[in-house]
């Protein structure tokens, strides 16, 4: 294992150094990562990015949108021929049709390569013709990222942690209850290892539905073609000493095997080449599912921005260490079920979930942000009369009975400790106040000429992650 990391590194220092040097030669390729917990919103996100890149009328905060710098916007096959691609045009076609529904979420790594001639400001624009810049979009379901931790535990630190986060967990204490049933030490016995595996990927399921963010191994929830392999049926068991050919040991050899085979190819061969990146979360589904919800988004966010190696592209840097993650963007999604007024408080909130984790990346060298956004917005704005006084709401259809309605989901603290502090200490329900969701369908739309689908700080978010390079 020790030989393998250190051929990994060796690997990605030489690609680095090949990339640094073919750079001043080459057109500039930003490498943008997409990733979000379930249910954040990553391929809306990225179908309203690539149509509001190629028509701009809707990107006045992208400057080189707002100054005309960006002639013309095109989608190439993307340059890695063993990735799929990012099915743009048939979600396009989906959030588009005259009864519009929402795509299917992520659930494998895919690409999109998005082309943009750009005309060069400053000293070199009397001089020089437009340049082309490569965006390479990667999508990666956000388990796949909370995985990256495991690298550094193992199986009995990792068996400990996930037995301790399984108690007060939805289906957790009936996992638990199982495995003190089981002895760890009695020889292998593959039906009762499928059984454990089944139960408690039950319990993960479970938890996410409920709210949950970090629900790891990841390859659980979305095993593709891997589902009933060895690599995947393991589980947390009491830690002890497991003797040769036991169900302990078994356990311990496949999770070093997924570690080995599942989570290290995807850091070495895609995590680790991207150079900007949007963790899209919602928020808003943590704080209705509870104060338990939300402390957990808080740890998972910190361990997601743990994985990173932040900082600076310095020309040494890249030679000597590779490529390191210039920018780092959380942004919280579904801005569009607040009425504007709340969106500093949502921003707020997202700002001291990841303060801890944010204050590392920014000694680093990183540049990190919080930020709220739509990246399809769905509902209106309005003003009611209510027994207090006017409420400011949104309105939307929404998706179980396709039927208008006014929603308004409680008023968020100004101060984020008021929700946080109660998350830290293990509340159960938040004592003065009550938080509510909706799910919306996306409306029919009506473009102009030169229209992207309509968002809320779609722009301010593209200007933050690549502006810079165009």
């Amino acid at each position: 294992m020790v030989i393998s990391t250190i051929a990994d590194q060796i690997t990605r220092m030489v690609e680095g150094v090949s990339d640094t040097l073919s750079a001043p030669f080459s057109d500039p390729v930003i490498r943008l990562g997409v990733t979000g917990l379930s249910r954040a919103g990553k391929t809306v996100f990225i179908t309203s990015l690539v149509a509001n890149l190629m028509d701009r009328g809707r990107m006045p905060q992208l400057e080189a949108a707002a100054t005309g710098a960006i002639r013309t916007a095109y989608l190439q096959p993307q340059p890695d021929d063993t990735v799929p691609r990012f099915h743009y045009e048939a979600y396009l076609s989906q959030l588009t049709a005259p009864e519009p529904s929402w795509p299917d979420g992520t659930r494998q790594i895919s690409e999109l390569r998005l082309s943009l001639r750009v005309q060069p400001s400053g000293l070199l624009s009397g001089i020089s013709g437009p340049r082309t810049v490569h965006i390479d979009i990667v999508d990666y379901p956000g388990e796949w990222l909370l995985d990256l931790g495991l690298l550094d535990q193992t199986y009995a630190e990792w068996s400990d942690a996930a037995l301790s986060r399984a108690r007060g967990r939805p289906g957790g204490e009936d996992y638990v209850a199982l495995v003190a049933g089981v002895d760890p030490t009695v020889r292998l016995d593959e039906p009762e290892a499928q059984v454990l595996a089944e139960r408690f990927t039950a319990h993960l399921r479970e938890a996410r539905e409920a709210g949950f963010s970090d629900c790891s191994p990841g390859r659980f929830l979305l095993p593709g073609d891997l589902a009933g392999s060895p690599v995947l049926t393991f589980a947390p068991l009491p830690t002890t000493r497991y003797p040769r050919g036991s169900l302990g040991r078994e356990f311990e050899r496949r999770f070093e095997s997924y570690k080995r085979n599942i989570v290290r190819p995807f850091f070495r061969d895609h995590f680790a080449k991207i150079d900007r990146q949007i963790v899209l979360v919602d928020v808003l589904g943590a704080i209705h599912a509870g104060p338990a919800a939300l402390d957990d988004l808080r740890s998972a966010m910190a361990r997601i921005l743990g994985a990173f190696r932040p900082g600076r592209n310095a020309f040494l840097t890249r030679i000597f260490q590779g490529r390191r993650v210039e920018k780092i963007l959380f942004a919280a999604t579904k801005a569009d079920h607040l009425h504007h007024s709340q969106h500093p408080q949502l921003t707020a909130i997202t700002e001291a979930l990841l303060r801890e984790a944010k204050d590392r990346a920014d000694f680093a060298g990183a540049q990190t942000a919080a930020m709220s956004i739509a990246a399809l917005r769905t509902t209106v704005e309005e003003t009611v009369d209510h027994k207090d006084g006017p409420l400011d709401v949104v309105r939307g259809r929404l998706l179980d009975t396709n039927k208008q309605a006014a929603f308004y989901p409680g008023k968020l603290p100004s101060d984020p400790a008021h929700l946080l502090a109660p998350a830290r200490e293990g509340s159960d329900t938040w004592l003065d106040a009550d938080y509510s969701i909706m799910n919306f369908a996306p409306a029919p739309l009506t473009r102009r000429p030169g229209d992207g689908p309509p968002h809320i700080r779609l722009d301010k978010a593209a200007q933050f992650l690549f502006g810079d390079r165009l």
